[in-house]
């Protein structure tokens, strides 16, 4: 089954396109490692008729912050938890993750882990990311061997 990270990021506007740089970035280490899908999104409509909450409301954001809602999609939670290690591991994020030079404070987002319950991806698009990734995955056994 797949599995999905998912955030909710209250980031300064004035710092929105030095956190977009670093997603960029951030992305495609994800990708490299074997992530099906990386998505960052800037809020655009926080408008909610009739709904209790919003995600600023949830976040406590300022007029000043704009809210990030963010996804990363693996082929399965163990595909995620191999997939962290080496994330975490490479040296690329490393460099991104000092708190004292993040566009953003992360003390302030909000994360969870979620199983895919719907998927409406064409299975041709799905077929060919686990293709892709079975490839990966064998290239990086040969060449660990």
């Amino acid at each position: 089954m797949a599995y999905a990270d998912g955030f909710l990021i209250p980031v300064p506007t004035k710092n929105l396109a030095a956190y977009r740089k670093m997603s960029e970035a951030a992305g495609k280490v994800w990708m490299e490692h074997g992530a099906l899908d990386y998505k960052e999104c800037a809020a655009e409509d926080m408008t909610a008729e009739g709904m209790s909450s919003t995600f600023p409301e949830a976040l406590k954001t300022k007029a000043s912050e704009t809210v990030v809602f963010s996804w990363i999609v693996y082929a399965s939670k163990a595909e995620r938890n191999r997939i962290i290690k080496l994330v975490m591991a490479d040296e690329r994020l490393a460099k991104m993750m000092d708190p004292k030079k993040s566009p953003f404070d992360p003390r302030k987002m909000l994360y969870g882990g979620f199983n895919v319950i719907v998927d409406m991806a064409p299975a041709a698009k799905r077929a060919k990311t686990r293709k892709t990734l079975s490839k990966k995955t064998a290239k990086k056994k040969k060449a660990s061997r």
